[in-house]
């Protein structure tokens, strides 16, 4: 897991921004250009590298990171204080802006030049902090809003020898890694806002025992049953069990029977 050694390096060595990621580009280009790589390149960059080092990376890579490491600039500040947030958050807009202009054609060309076509990615470290989870998914939701992110990585923190003290001494449960997924699709594909996804939990955790959508419709009780001959997609898609391909499958069907 390399994000963790990049984000609790303990060796004190700390290299050239600008070295690291230009390695890392050129191993990228040598992809594309030497060895004739056509597939996908989901490409990791630093926060300081230099715009002419971005602007290289998404030539070759299909997608590219710029990661938060945790979900609230405290828990950064005190677990990573190597990395300033306010740094990171400007890079991400900078790339997000980037992304847009290449999508414009340009005057001369009237084609698109190619630059990251798959889009800004970022991850996060769940259980190395005390966020909630209802503290993680409203990180997410600010970060999807703002950067226009198309997807965000939850990592579940394990322990590593030699850390820092303030690290927990336990791993947490895979699930929760796990449900964090589920309510993160709920927001970007079901079109559940965040807030409700959690919405009369005590402790702003989500279940690890059902799923987060059933959860939810379990405390919304009133929503149901839902009639799939009349219900619109948005109420289709709350019903637990039925995924967006099940609920295109529903309305494609019912235009010629029930």
């Amino acid at each position: 897991r390399n994000y963790i050694e990049g984000l609790f390096l303990s060796s004190g060595v700390i290299r050239s921004p600008d070295k690291t990621m230009g390695e890392m580009v050129e191993v990228a280009r040598r992809l594309r250009i030497e060895e004739k790589f056509g597939g996908y390149i989901h490409l990791k960059t630093i926060p300081e590298a230099s715009a002419e080092l971005i602007e290289k990376a998404g030539r070759y890579a299909d997608r590219l990171s710029i990661n938060v490491e945790l979900p609230t600039d405290e828990g950064v500040k005190k677990l990573a204080p190597e990395k300033k947030p306010e740094t990171i958050r400007l890079s991400m807009a900078k790339l997000r802006c980037k992304i847009e202009e290449k999508a414009e054609p340009t005057l001369q060309s009237r084609k698109r030049e190619r630059f990251a076509p798959g889009g800004q990615s970022t991850q996060m470290i769940v259980g190395a902090d005390k966020t909630s989870d209802d503290g993680i998914l409203r990180a997410s939701a600010r970060l999807y809003g703002s950067y226009h992110l198309r997807r965000i990585y939850y990592s579940a923190f394990s322990p590593i020898p030699d850390s820092s003290a303030a690290l927990p001494l336990q791993k947490p449960p895979l699930m929760r890694e796990h449900r964090l997924y589920q309510a993160d699709w709920l927001m970007r594909f079901y079109g559940f806002s965040q807030p409700e996804i959690l919405a009369g939990s005590n402790d702003g955790m989500l279940d690890l025992a059902i799923d987060p959508k059933l959860a939810w419709a379990l405390r919304n009780r009133g929503r149901f049953p839902v009639d799939v001959n009349r219900a619109d997609r948005e109420a289709l898609l709350r019903v637990p069990g039925l995924g967006t391909k099940v609920v295109d499958r529903i309305l494609q069907t019912r235009r010629h029977r029930r």
